[in-house]
């Protein structure tokens, strides 16, 4: 089984522009959710995946993913997938032997900048860059899942700064 250990980090500043690569648009839609697994589509520059995830809270999940066609995927997200899209431009940053990707959010998630980090294991050591802000990993509102149904747009000020709903 493929196991995913992520963490997830806001981001405090744009120091970590300077350190980054150019970025690369991704767009993503669900075909289901079940609230045991949700079933992704999406696109990154001119390759597609479909993704299953587990919907496991914590920092280990169950996921597979799958290269498909581009033109299946454009034809999933435009017949199949009933909600909104996630929109974002992914970037990488190098940082020690890890590569932290940081999503900045287009459309109706727009503001929100989030930092995430895959791991060997869940008490494995990384770097934290002077740009990490506070930890969301355990907060599921940040999961593109959860971004679908109740966007960064429609989130109080207290959900903004981190507080409960």
């Amino acid at each position: 089984m493929a196991v995913e250990i992520e963490r997830k980090f806001l981001v405090r500043d744009d120091a970590w522009r300077r350190l980054t690569d150019g970025g690369t648009r991704l767009v993503q839609a669900y075909l289901a959710n079940t609230g045991l697994a949700s079933v992704r589509v999406r696109i990154a520059g001119s390759a597609a995946w479909l993704s299953v995830k587990s919907m496991t809270r914590g920092l280990s999940r169950s996921e597979f993913e799958y290269a498909v066609p581009l033109a299946d995927a454009e034809a999933m997200l435009a017949t199949l997938c009933a909600g909104p899209r996630i929109d974002k431009v992914r970037y990488c940053v190098a940082c020690g032997p890890h590569t932290w990707e940081i999503d900045v959010f287009d459309g109706d998630n727009a503001g929100l900048v989030v930092a995430e980090i895959e791991l060997g294991s869940e008490d494995e050591a990384f770097d934290r860059p002077s740009w990490l802000g506070d930890e969301v990993t355990h907060l599921e509102r940040y999961y593109n899942v959860r971004l679908v149904d109740r966007p960064y747009a429609r989130w109080s000020d207290a959900e903004r700064a981190g507080g409960l709903p």
